[in-house]
């Protein structure tokens, strides 16, 4: 299964926030199964996340679509982000 790991800035986390969230049946249609969101402690305004997606095909797909880039842009994303397409390659307990 393969995953993606997206990091950006945004000009506001909590103006971001809810713009993220409202995007999520996107995602879902687009074939992502769920992740995690981590913000930044130094600086609250830049975050990772990590998806996990059916398909790599569907992954490379959607972070191309201008769907995305409109809602990025709309959310106030200010960098240019960072994406990276992964694959597990061990599970890891400690």
């Amino acid at each position: 299964m393969p995953y993606i790991t997206i990091r950006h800035k945004v000009k506001d986390y909590d103006a971001w926030k809810p713009k993220f969230d409202v995007h999520g049946p996107s995602r879902a249609a687009a074939g992502c199964k769920g992740g995690h969101l981590l913000r930044g402690i130094d600086d609250p305004n830049e975050g990772v996340i990590f998806f996990e997606w059916d398909t790599l095909e569907n992954a490379r797909k959607f972070t191309a679509s201008p769907d995305l880039k409109a809602a990025m842009e709309e959310a106030g994303v200010i960098d240019q982000p960072d994406v990276y397409f992964l694959e597990n390659q061990a599970s890891l307990t400690q």
